[in-house]
């Protein structure tokens, strides 16, 4: 097992474990600080994703940015990772058995940056990291305690340009990240 960031991410760009690496552009490792004490993960790489390599730059990543901005803080200072970080043909939905061939390379950076809180960015991932169960449309922005972790659920930001109503609830949760960063004294954002 990689015990470096660096070894880590050199084993996980040379993945072939499962049946998506033969149609990827790029391996989507994941972009931000590492030291973060927020850790944002969704589902899979985009096209878009795909093509630069670095998960949300599409539509869904600039709305992802707004909100961060919103609450003052910068995509730099948080890490953003997916689930399995090669891309789905067509976009779909990862498989389960996708995800379980590509979430070690997750937990293992889950355990080098060490975040006091994982937002699950859409319900494939809060399903797989939160409850099995877990409804997006009724349990968003409720905190849940995890072993070392906080996490929280809430809308993917590609469901919200399809559901632009949802919008306002999304932003709720982004403020509730905000004030949990504050109560656990990890703020590091603009907004006071």
């Amino acid at each position: 097992m990689s015990d470096t960031w660096e070894l880590l991410k050199e084993e996980c760009m040379n993945c072939t474990a499962c049946p998506l690496a033969p149609t990827r552009t790029n391996v989507v490792f994941g972009v931000g600080d590492p030291n973060s004490s927020v850790l944002f993960v969704g589902e899979g790489p985009g096209e878009k994703e795909d093509l630069a390599g670095e998960p949300f730059v599409g539509p869904a990543g600039q709305l992802l940015d707004r909100y961060l901005e919103a609450v003052g803080l910068e995509r730099s200072k948080v890490y953003i990772a997916n689930m399995v970080k090669c891309r789905p043909p067509a976009n779909r939905d990862p498989a389960d058995s996708e995800i379980d061939c590509c979430i070690d390379f997750l937990r293992r950076q889950t355990r080098l940056i060490s975040p006091k809180i994982i937002v699950c960015l859409g319900r494939i991932s809060a399903c797989r990291m939160i409850d099995k169960d877990f409804k997006v449309t009724r349990q968003h922005g409720e905190w849940f305690k995890k072993g070392n972790f906080w996490m929280m659920g809430t809308y993917h930001p590609a469901a919200l340009l399809r559901n632009p109503n949802q919008k306002p609830d999304a932003l709720l949760d982004f403020i509730s990240l905000r004030e949990k960063m504050r109560e656990l004294g990890v703020w590091t954002g603009e907004i006071d």
